[in-house]
């Protein structure tokens, strides 16, 4: 379980390709997983953006993620295997063999958001950024904001942050690109899948290049196809309609698609096809 293959590139093709196969023998089934999870996000979403105190709900998503899409990739599998995708699969990640386990991926993430604001501070200073923060304030006051307004910014030094902080993102990305599966179905700890999946990603970069850029081409496709849904929403309904609709369908697409491809990606780059679903053990770190 712990051997890390090497893949050729056109695997990470063959990963998008799977997760639109999974999807396609139970549309519905997995559709109504990614749904649920759009409509979670969603209510969350419109209640912290109309009440400051609800703010909070926005933490609560980002620690209840992980553990939906542990839920999604345990019905990816149960479909793969000609099983069916259950709305009570979704709670296979809250399992107290899991949760801990599946929480802790969050650290990667939380880690680069961490060094990004810290490079921020220290690449452009705290007064350029106290000056950023008015001036969009002022450009956000005007119906047509003059460009020259920025033109006292450090455009460079805010460049090669951005420059940087993307590269930080991918490299945290390394961590849990397949870590969900291999804490779902394997008794390995949360740092050992972390590592494992890091390793992997280091071995097949390019056929995580090759994903990247198919799944970029196909998420624009996807989106077009669901903005003329939501159009169509908009005038029978208004832009309330236009949202709810776009965002569920979104999700009931994409969560499966995306759960199925990493699903993939996992069995083959860390030979976990054979592997029987393991039971969780308690704790944290097991």
């Amino acid at each position: 379980m712990n051997n890390v293959n090497k893949v050729a590139a056109s695997a990470g093709a063959q990963w998008l390709l799977d997760g639109f196969s999974v999807l396609r023998k139970a549309p519905l089934g997995l559709g109504l997983l990614g749904a649920i999870y759009g409509a979670i996000a969603l209510v969350v979403a419109i209640l912290a953006s109309r009440s400051p105190a609800l703010m909070s709900l926005q933490l609560l998503m980002m620690l209840v993620g992980p553990l939906l899409a542990g839920g999604i990739v345990f019905a990816v599998r149960s479909v793969e295997q000609g099983g069916q995708a259950k709305p009570s699969h979704l709670l296979e990640g809250f399992q107290a063999g899991r949760l801990g386990r599946l929480l802790l991926t969050l650290l990667p993430n939380l880690g680069a958001l961490l060094l990004c604001l810290v490079l921020l501070v220290a690449m452009v200073g705290q007064t350029a950024l106290a000056e950023m923060v008015q001036l969009m304030e002022q450009a956000a006051a005007q119906a047509q904001p003059d460009p020259e307004l920025f033109s006292t910014l450090p455009l460079g030094r805010l460049a090669l942050w951005m420059l940087l902080s993307l590269v930080i993102g991918i490299v945290a990305s390394f961590f849990t690109f397949v870590a969900i599966p291999e804490i779902m179905f394997t008794g390995n700890g949360a740092f050992s899948a972390m590592g494992h999946s890091f390793r992997a990603c280091v071995r097949n970069l390019p056929a995580l290049i090759v994903f990247l850029f198919v799944t970029f081409i196909a998420v624009i496709a996807i989106y077009i196809v669901v903005m003329i849904v939501g159009v169509i929403a908009r005038a029978i309904g208004g832009d309330l309609a236009m949202n709810v609709v776009t965002q569920l369908l979104l999700m009931a697409v994409l969560m499966p698609v995306m759960m199925g491809a990493v699903y993939s990606a996992w069995k083959q780059m860390l030979d976990a096809g054979t592997a029987a679903p393991v039971a969780p053990a308690a704790g944290f770190e097991a």
